[in-house]
């Protein structure tokens, strides 16, 4: 994939709006940590370490054949400005922490943004599977094969006793996150979202904002992840978290039903302004935009709203970011000039991609 074509977001398969409950899971994450035997961990290394660290995953994805998705293409962080790295935070291919790396750092990455491997953030190699709704088992198998395809080539550090070395112990056993991306409206209008959150920590799993660890949940997004990789096999992480997050469909699903039923002219109204004023505002915030458009996709899965196709909600939630509106520009912008801009990007985006459904009692 060429850089120019990551950034701009003309990819993200994961946006697609597709697979098993795709109503409330936007998207399912597999991330595998990963450290390589010969070299000081990420906390310890100095610049020409962590240059070496580079060069060699450099070299062993140039001896992997492609997958279903492409090459793994790897762009060198210290080669992108901080907008071009804020603009990879914005669409979830790397981290915050990953983003303001001062020693040398890489992102490699498939056609479909379906695969992608972080170096040198928290652990040497932080390998990630994307796919659109709950297809945690999906991602798995295809995180599985390309950490397999790596393993002949790189040569990780692995003990018998603990399983794979980490920096971070919370990652040491499996190093497996498995993760859901939710979009919980319901339960957070209904205020159970709190309530849901602090149960769930209780049994290990975390609850946090849409960019990960110390994010904010705006536009009611929520990453829902396992917390402790030790001790437990791969099939039960995956096995229990799925049984979370299904869970949650289901709490999620029946407030919305509920809030239909008992405050439907309410919730017709919440859905027709927000729709009127992002088809019509000529500046608006991020903060204000996510917030509209978690609204605007409710309406949609609701069947409220049937000329607008949830695969736009999910791809405008990405691309209102401040980074990403301003890449788009073309240059910095102050924070007038992007509302005018992202207004105007949403404006266009929900006027070009239109498509009629059938509103909701009439399918």
């Amino acid at each position: 994939m060429s850089l120019e074509r990551l950034l701009r977001g003309q990819g993200g398969s994961w946006l697609t709006a597709s697979g098993p409950a795709a109503d409330v899971v936007v998207s399912s994450r597999v991330r595998l940590a990963r450290n390589l035997r010969r070299h000081p961990f990420p906390p310890r290394l100095t610049p020409a370490e962590a240059q070496r660290v580079v060069d060699e995953v450099r070299g062993a994805l140039a001896r992997l054949g492609p997958g279903p998705g492409g090459r793994l293409e790897l762009v060198e962080l210290q080669a992108l400005t901080p907008l071009e790295r804020q603009v990879l935070v914005e669409r979830h291919l790397i981290s915050p922490q990953h983003a303001a790396s001062e020693l040398p750092a890489a992102l490699a990455v498939d056609e479909r943004e379906g695969l992608s491997l972080m170096v040198n953030e928290e652990e040497h190699l932080r390998l990630q599977s994307l796919a659109p709704g709950l297809q945690l088992q999906a991602a798995w198998e295809a995180a599985d094969r390309l950490d397999d395809a790596l393993a002949e080539q790189l040569d990780f550090a692995f003990d018998e006793r603990l399983g794979y070395l980490t920096t971070c112990p919370s990652n040491t056993g499996t190093g497996l996150r498995v993760s859901a991306m939710m979009h919980l409206p319901a339960l957070v209008h209904s205020n159970q979202a709190g309530d849901l959150a602090s149960a769930l920590a209780r049994v290990g799993v975390v609850v946090r904002g849409i960019y990960g660890e110390g994010s904010k949940a705006h536009g009611n997004l929520f990453q829902v992840s396992n917390q402790i990789t030790l001790g437990r096999s791969e099939g039960e992480l995956l096995e229990s978290l799925e049984a979370v997050v299904r869970q949650l469909v289901e709490r999620e699903r029946g407030a919305r039903e509920l809030l239909y039923r008992e405050h439907r002219v309410e919730l017709e109204d919440r859905v027709g302004r927000a729709y009127g004023i992002l088809t019509h505002a000529y500046a608006i915030s991020s903060e204000e935009a996510l917030a509209l458009l978690s609204t605007l996709r409710l309406g949609v899965d609701l069947q409220l709203l049937p000329q607008v196709r949830p695969e736009v909600c999910n791809e405008l939630m990405v691309a209102v970011g401040a980074a990403g509106v301003q890449y788009r520009a073309g240059r910095p912008l102050e924070p007038a000039e992007r509302d005018v801009r992202r207004a105007a990007m949403i404006r266009e985006r929900l006027a070009s991609r239109q498509a009629p459904r059938a509103p909701r009692g009439e399918a």
